[in-house]
């Protein structure tokens, strides 16, 4: 009987301590799965914002170069307008 009692005092806080350091591990493990996969969504999310961002400047620029032509004519326009009156 007191062999059963030593090897239960033994056995059972030896496989606690593996037990919990298995699930330390595993639990870095998943954290760190985790981290990279987020890491890795927050790099497709800068590229496509920074893609957004250089077609947003070539839309400006053409709706800038819009405006320069349209300022032009109004201008050509107010100058025929003074000439009739």
């Amino acid at each position: 009987m007191s062999e059963n009692i030593f090897f239960a005092a033994f056995f059972f806080p030896c496989t606690a301590a593996v037990i919990i350091f298995a699930l330390k591990y595993t639990s870095g493990i998943v954290q760190a799965r985790a981290r990279l996969a987020q890491d890795g969504a927050y790099q497709e999310l800068a590229k496509s914002m920074a893609a957004a961002q250089v077609e947003t400047a070539a839309s400006l620029a053409a709706l800038s170069a819009s405006v320069a032509q349209i300022q032009a004519r109004l201008g050509s326009l107010e100058t025929i307008l003074k000439e009739v009156e």
